[in-house]
């Protein structure tokens, strides 16, 4: 299997083990949203809260792009760059896009 196929891969499925988390009960929903064409992937929150409350909001987004995975937004406490790295992806093909392009430098992922 190609390198970017096994990206996709790992993405779907750190996204949709995340999703699983959520109870079926919980009025709240965890959607996962896979685009392999483009290379977009997401995990959304969506539902109302005690009935009045709308909740809808990107938990995770993530793109592959040029043979690397780009972190564009991360909302949980454990990090889905530090979960790809455990999955045997390299550091160096992992770029944090929530951080300022001058400011990637100072970190353990890639610049771009």
């Amino acid at each position: 299997m190609d390198k970017v196929s096994l990206y996709r891969q790992y993405i779907q499925e750190l996204l949709t083990e995340r999703a699983n988390l959520r109870h079926k009960n919980d009025p709240i929903a965890s959607e996962t949203i896979f685009d392999p064409v483009s290379d977009r992937y997401q995990l959304v929150n969506v539902g109302w809260k005690d009935g009045s409350t709308r909740i809808y909001g990107c938990v995770l987004h993530l793109d592959i792009k040029d043979g690397k995975i780009w972190v564009q937004h991360d909302g949980t406490e454990e990090a889905i760059a530090d979960r790809l790295v455990e999955r045997g992806v390299p550091k160096q093909e992992i770029v944090l896009a929530y951080h300022a392009p001058h400011v990637r430098q100072y970190t353990e992922f890639a610049v771009g």
